[in-house]
């Protein structure tokens, strides 16, 4: 049952406008499957709103990586990063999952496959071209802090990024996920 309370007032017109009477009636009614149903609504919208608000924030306040190549030395075709993904430690896998991650963010993966070793400790980026910017996105997108972008300019890569997945991959952002 909701209760409701009505105020009734009866003022009496005095040199003072004081209210001399005041009355106070309690009135029930029962709670109709609508009034929920009204509550209910109110509270997901509520909710709703909330996760709005937050994911708007979220995505205004943290930085994203940008796909777009801005800078061009070897003069590689298209506008799109391209990189590559090599699995430095030996487990399945790595690469195709690292590959669909990027690929996510919209940068062009144009191989994949294994490293020439699988004793590669930390995960690296290399930048190919000259271009660390383009390499700082590919950082930015996995959670490598950028200062540890490493240049190795190969002109006879024809692409601008170089990822090889070291022992320390479960900090890297698409396994970050893996974590029990």
């Amino acid at each position: 049952m909701r209760i409701a309370a009505l105020l009734y007032y009866r003022c009496v017109s005095n040199a003072s406008n004081l209210c001399r009477h005041a009355s106070i009636r309690i009135v029930t009614r029962p709670t109709k499957i609508t009034d929920r149903a009204l509550d209910v609504g109110i509270i997901v919208f509520g909710v709703v709103t909330l996760l709005l608000v937050y994911a708007f924030f979220n995505r205004v306040g943290s930085p994203r990586p940008d796909a777009t190549r801005v800078f061009n030395p070897d003069g590689l075709l298209g506008d799109i990063i391209q990189v590559e993904v090599r699995n430095g430690n030996g487990v399945s896998g790595l690469a195709r999952r690292m590959t669909t991650f990027l690929r996510s963010y919209g940068f062009d993966v144009v191989e994949q496959g294994d490293h020439t070793s699988f004793d590669q400790e930390e995960t690296i980026i290399f930048d190919r071209i000259g271009n660390l910017d383009a390499a700082k996105q590919v950082a930015l997108a996995l959670g490598i802090p950028v200062i540890e972008v490493q240049q190795d300019i190969r002109s006879d890569y024809y692409l601008d990024v170089s990822v090889i997945i070291g022992m320390d991959y479960k900090s890297v952002m698409p396994f970050l996920e893996d974590e029990p």
